[in-house]
């Protein structure tokens, strides 16, 4: 059986924009549905690296950050607006 995933709050991350970027990318990701090794592939990153910028470990490189948004199929800027 999967394990169940509790969908993120955004209490749990620092409010900066690292963590809204980290924050936005998780939810996305369980939005979606997939795993942090399945958007690294999607995204040509490493999964370490994915699961280091959900927790606020790394700063992130604007491609990098395109190549996130191209794989969640979203705009670049998406993840970088605070949930309301």
């Amino acid at each position: 059986m999967p394990k169940r995933v509790a969908r993120p709050k955004y209490n749990q991350f620092e409010k900066s924009l690292r963590g809204t970027l980290a924050y936005n990318i998780r939810l996305l990701r369980f939005e979606n549905g997939i795993s942090q090794e399945e958007l690294a592939f999607r995204a040509e990153l490493d999964r370490t690296y994915i699961s280091a910028v959900e927790r606020c470990i790394w700063n992130v490189a604007l491609s990098n950050i395109e190549k996130i948004a191209d794989a969640l199929n979203v705009e670049p800027w998406r993840l970088l607006v605070p949930p309301k």
